[in-house]
């Protein structure tokens, strides 16, 4: 059936589907000629690398589908390969989920925040930012100086009054006419768009030539806010510590790679200058062919970024390098040319990323990897587990005097903890204060869904905040479950006791110093420190929701206003009439105003 197919494959371009004896998907890849392209795979004469011999013994059956172009082929395979992630194709995603800057200039009055998803939606996306705190930092510049809105609300110029950020001098206020002009809060994206694309250069020097203006016609005080803009702008500009100068804008690709390890380093250059990085890592490559490698790594890394720069530089020849190309030109508007220098000044800074691959490969597979791995067998050893405690999972109890009594629950696995595996459950059947029946009820739960899922998920040692009766309580809930053979043990924060399954009557105290101590105080903590913000959360909620409720005027939509506006009851006691009047009305904002009166009168 196979043979079949490929005998009637169609000479057009297109993308093709390899599947494995079970029905699933093992390979995508594009073509030219889908007729030449996947009969190549199975010519005897063709001498194959180990992967595709590999691929080429696995595949059962074959599916594909036309496009119109090679271009549409290659958007076709990077999003089916996104979606199905096969076994022999790259596939390129972060470690970590970095925040970006979103500018929605889809929108009559563009807003800016931080989001951490890229999506299609006709916004401007700026990132992602590393370390996370740039964002937030930046985002503070733009407010107080630029002064974009944040809100979500639909501005036509009909409010009566400004919001609480006008007022604190954090927004223009489109929402009330008169106090902006449209070319005004348009001439302001347009500099957010020149400060956050590293174009700083030609911001300062639009921002000066304003400045002379306003000083011009005497008015001061406007000059000297261009005045003070530009020093915040020459201030970021400063803290870039890689300069190129006369440079176009460019990304650079550097890779080391060790086996079936690899890392992937992406330095961006804006303007001359490396405004930010980005580091991609696999553990489990079948095999490394540059080339194709970096065709795969392209296109998925351009397929949700909506900027793309006119110069991309790569230290390998990709075969399909004019269908990339031509791909993001017609993206960018403009042409787009990818580059593998071989000597000059482009050629020395890919060494540079290159050098900066090899650090990041060292730093995650060797120095960081091999830290916390390097505790797994002195942590067998210590608390006598049958095997080696790759993933632990860790749970915590919160509550004040017996009440929104919550868990959580966080994974570690090879001594790094994974945030993406937590997570925070509300206790149910337990109405007093009983961290005992708490602690039995949420193991319980966990681990009846982790068996209705896939028994393979258990981890190899689940770690108990708490002492003798906590221990008791998960025990008891993974006997009921059948669980009897799993390792368990608790922490007692007074003492930093450990009490272990079976041998509860002599807990082990391990030495302060111990890395041992560390690594379990470090699960801990991480657990008791995700209850109690999941805890505070859902009491800030239920405080908001039964203090607001009661207020005439105030229903479901007007609470979530106010919570999205406000973000605590405690803000909201304390607003006054203008600033809440935007968000509510004049009359329900009265309405608060004299409630909060009233309730601080009788006390």
């Amino acid at each position: 059936m196979l043979l079949q197919k490929i005998d009637h494959l169609p000479a057009e371009p297109g993308v093709y589907l390899y599947k494995n004896a079970h029905g699933k998907i093992i390979y995508i890849g594009k073509a030219r000629s889908l007729r030449h392209r996947v009969r190549s795979y199975f010519q005897e004469s063709r001498p194959l690398d180990p992967k595709t011999e590999r691929l080429v013994s696995e595949i059962a059956d074959l599916e594909y589908i036309v496009t119109d172009s090679e271009v549409e082929a290659l958007i076709l395979e990077s999003t089916l390969v996104k979606k199905n992630q096969p076994q022999f194709n790259v596939n390129l995603k972060d470690d970590k989920s970095f925040p970006y800057l979103k500018l929605t200039i889809n929108e009559p009055y563009p807003r800016i925040f931080i989001t951490r998803r890229v999506k299609k939606d006709g916004a401007l996306y700026f990132g992602p930012f590393l370390p996370a705190s740039y964002a937030r930092r930046t985002i503070k510049l733009v407010n107080k100086y630029f002064k974009l809105r944040t809100c979500n609300l639909e501005i036509d110029g009909s409010m009566a009054r400004p919001c609480l950020d006008y007022q604190m001098k954090r927004c223009m206020g489109p929402c009330v006419a008169g106090l902006c002009t449209r070319q005004e809060y348009d001439q302001a994206v347009e500099d957010v768009k020149l400060l956050l694309s590293g174009k700083t250069d030609e911001l300062i020097r639009q921002l000066e030539q304003r400045m002379e203006e306003a000083a011009e016609n005497m008015r001061y005080e406007a000059a000297a806010v261009y005045r003070d803009w530009i020093f915040m702008v020459r201030g970021i500009s400063e803290r870039q510590k890689m300069v190129l100068d006369g440079q176009e804008d460019c990304d650079l690709f550097g890779y080391y790679q060790e086996g079936a390890q690899l890392a992937l380093e992406v330095f961006a250059m804006r303007g001359g200058r490396i405004v930010g990085r980005r580091e991609f890592y696999w553990e489990d490559l079948i095999s490394f062919d540059p080339a194709e490698f970096f065709s795969q790594a392209l296109t998925q890394y351009y397929m949700p970024d909506t900027f793309t720069p006119k110069e991309i530089y790569i230290p390998a020849d990709v075969e399909d390098v004019e269908v990339l190309e031509d791909w993001l030109s017609g993206r960018k508007g403009n042409r787009v040319y990818i580059r593998s220098p071989r000597r000059g000044l482009k050629s020395e800074m890919l060494d540079l990323v290159m050098r900066n691959a090899h650090m990041s490969f060292d730093t995650r597979f060797r120095i960081l990897k091999s830290k916390g791995e390097a505790l797994l067998k002195p942590l067998q050893e210590a608390l006598g587990l049958v095997s080696l405690p790759r993933r632990i999972e860790t749970f915590d109890i919160s509550h004040v005097q017996g009440t929104d009594t919550v868990a959580s629950m966080v994974v570690c696995v090879n001594g790094e903890m994974k945030r993406n595996g937590y997570r925070k459950f509300k206790i149910e059947s337990v109405k007093s204060p009983d961290d005992f029946a708490a602690m039995r009820e949420v193991v319980h739960r966990h681990y009846e869904n982790v068996l209705e899922q896939d028994e393979g998920n258990l981890p190899d040692l689940v770690l108990i905040d708490g002492g003798k009766g906590q221990l008791s309580a998960a025990v008891s809930a993974l006997d009921d479950l059948g669980l009897e053979n799993q390792e368990v043990a608790a922490i007692a924060k007074k003492e930093e006791l450990l009490f272990i399954k079976g041998r509860e009557s002599q807990p082990l105290e391990l030495p302060k110093e111990s890395p041992v101590l560390h690594l379990i105080q470090m699960m801990r903590n991480e657990a008791h420190r995700f209850a109690v913000s999941y805890h505070r959360k859902r009491r800030e909620l239920r405080d908001f929701d039964s203090e607001l409720m009661d207020i005439p005027g105030i229903g479901e939509v007007r609470k979530k206003v106010l919570l999205r506006a406000f973000g605590s009851l405690e803000r909201v006691k304390h607003a006054v009439f203008d600033e809440l009047a935007p968000y509510v009305g004049p009359k329900a904002a009265s309405q608060i105003i004299e409630h909060f009166e009233k309730g601080g009168q009788e006390q």
